[in-house]
């Protein structure tokens, strides 16, 4: 990797109540982190990428906006088993709380897709809080494709280098809004382009308006990690997507995390009538 992509993949890797800092493991888009004990913080970088691709940026933007526009039509059309869980660690670096909730799609009998709750276990956590359509509902509202071409020109988009991702070789852009506003939060990160196919395998980030960074006022998860899993040979859609943070009392941080999984990918019935997906709007409202 080149100077510039190695700055902007430098990190700590830490556990998540140690010091100890390790080598992050090798994870991808085809095999999400099967392991959830460190915490990875990319820092963005405003050298100059030391080698150009072999492309030109803008091209390789306008390639993968188009498979963004395609995934997000295309999703509509695929249902999942969605498991959402929530921990608190304690002093040791131990879970102290936990909650976990699964989702799967449904159709009713009027050919309506909806999530419907299949599993819930009894909340032991301490200090986050659950309302009814609150945190989880607002975090679901979060577009899985935010950098399609409806929305290319609000945003900076600046190659920084490359890396491989699960043997995938990748092209690394950073993505920046050019203008906050107040109405609808804006991604603000990185993603990984296949080099091959011009598709995003992953991306990293949070979203933000002119107030700030945007997230449920229950839960503090800002950024998130999010690794895409290849559908029918065809499609890049989300399959894992994680985000650690603190709550912080006046006298201690508790280290939080949520971790959010899509599996059993599949095409719904032809016949259904088309799902109201969150992942219809490319720009969320503030929560």
């Amino acid at each position: 990797m080149n100077a510039a992509g190695k700055a902007l993949l430098a990190g700590s890797l830490t556990l998540f109540c140690g010091a100890t800092v390790r080598a992050q493991d090798t994870n991808g888009p085809l095999t999400p982190p099967p392991t959830e004990d460190h915490n990875v913080h990319r820092v963005t970088t405003t050298d100059p990428a030391a080698v150009p691709p072999a492309l030109p940026p803008a091209e390789i933007v306008k390639a993968f906006a188009e498979k963004e526009d395609l995934y997000l039509r295309v999703r509509a059309g695929f249902g999942y088993k969605k498991t959402v869980k929530l921990t608190e660690f304690g002093k040791d670096g131990q879970p102290s709380g936990e909650y976990q909730i699964v989702t799967a799609t449904t159709v009713d009998s009027d050919g309506r897709v909806y999530e419907k709750t299949v599993e819930k276990s009894q909340s032991s956590l301490h200090y986050m809080e659950l309302l009814p359509g609150g945190g989880l509902a607002a975090l679901a509202k979060l577009p899985a494709y935010p950098l399609v071409s409806s929305q290319l020109t609000k945003y900076d988009l600046r190659y920084v280098g490359d890396e491989k991702v699960d043997e995938i070789d990748c092209y690394i852009f950073n993505a920046k809004p050019k203008l906050l506003e107040r109405a609808n939060a804006l991604f603000q990160g990185v993603v990984w382009v296949d080099k091959q196919y011009l598709e995003v395998v992953k991306t990293y980030g949070k979203w933000v308006n002119d107030l700030g960074d945007v997230h449920p006022k229950e839960f503090p998860f800002v950024n998130f990690e999010t690794y895409r899993e290849n559908v029918d040979g065809k499609y890049w859609f989300p399959n894992y997507s994680r985000s650690d943070d603190f709550v912080h009392l006046k006298d201690e941080s508790i280290p939080v995390r949520l971790v959010i999984k899509w599996s059993d990918i599949k095409p719904l019935p032809a016949n259904v009538a088309s799902p109201a997906s969150p992942d219809h709007a490319a720009k969320p409202k503030q929560p």
